[in-house]
């Protein structure tokens, strides 16, 4: 026969009680660190969606303003293809008139008594350009006509090689408007107030010339830069963005760099003859 004793029956039920009590526990501690997961792992959510639609708003930024730029490269280049549809006649006048008088070296013995009166209005041309071109290397290109006029004045050299002299310094020019060239030397030439701010100190600087269209200096250090305006006849001065962009294009004309589109404020100002038109419509 077995006794149940009362007192080992409650102290069952205290045991049991306890269990279920720890089991609780240890579930709700389970929800709460469940919750806790969840918790961080929507804040992550979060700063990531905030991280990503910061680098959408930076990307879309910088696609407005590569489009900005590209629209003005567009605008200075459409005016820079009217300018140059424009000189293209000058220049091809003055390669038939180059053509007309070797064709007349051909007949040398007819036209012997007019050959020193051409050969005289091509010098007289030749320096008459130069004074009315950007002042780029004024001094050695003067240098070159004064030697052909000391020339003519010579009976030392035949009528040929004159004529052939003339002829080489005459396409030394008609290059410059084609090529793109870079040296250093004193800065000279009439500046902005805003342009001598910076330069004012500069015994030398680096110059860029490309073509015809555009003529700039910087300073060695980069602090200050210019670009001559041929309609007020002085330099004035660039911003820091368009002194990096001088840096590149003397790079380039070093064959330092590859080639690529600088873009710069021409030296020449081209009117739109499109916004003249629309405005007098």
């Amino acid at each position: 026969m077995v006794f149940h004793s009362p007192r080992k029956r409650g102290q069952c039920r205290r045991v049991l009680a306890s269990c279920l009590a720890a089991v609780s526990l240890g579930g709700a501690a389970s929800v709460a660190i469940a919750q806790d997961s969840l918790s961080q792992a929507s804040i992550e959510a979060q700063q990531a969606q905030a991280e990503l639609q910061e680098r959408i708003d930076n990307a879309d930024d910088a696609t407005r303003e590569a489009l900005e730029q590209l629209r003005q490269a567009n605008q200075q280049a459409d005016r820079l293809e009217s300018y140059n549809t424009e000189l293209a006649p000058i220049v091809a006048n003055q390669a038939k008139r180059i053509d007309a008088q070797q064709q007349a070296l051909a007949q040398i013995s007819v036209t012997r008594e007019a050959l020193p009166g051409e050969m005289r209005d091509m010098v007289t041309q030749l320096r008459t350009m130069i004074e009315a071109d950007m002042p780029f290397l004024r001094d050695e290109r003067l240098a070159r006509v004064d030697d052909l006029e000391r020339m003519l004045a010579s009976d030392e050299t035949s009528q040929a090689d004159k004529l052939q002299r003339i002829f080489s310094v005459w396409r030394t020019e008609l290059d410059y408007g084609r090529q793109m060239d870079q040296w250093s030397g004193p800065l000279s030439g009439a500046q902005s107030r805003a342009s001598s701010e910076g330069s004012q100190y500069a015994r030398e600087v680096d110059y860029l010339r490309v073509g015809r269209t555009g003529w700039y200096y910087v300073t060695p250090d980069n602090h200050a830069g210019g670009v001559w305006s041929v309609a007020n006849g002085e330099w004035e001065a660039l911003d820091s963005d368009q002194i990096d962009e001088v840096r590149r294009g003397i790079r380039i004309a070093r064959d330092q760099s590859a080639p690529a589109l600088l873009h710069l404020p021409a030296s020449l100002t081209v009117e739109d003859t499109r916004s003249v038109t629309e405005g007098q419509s």
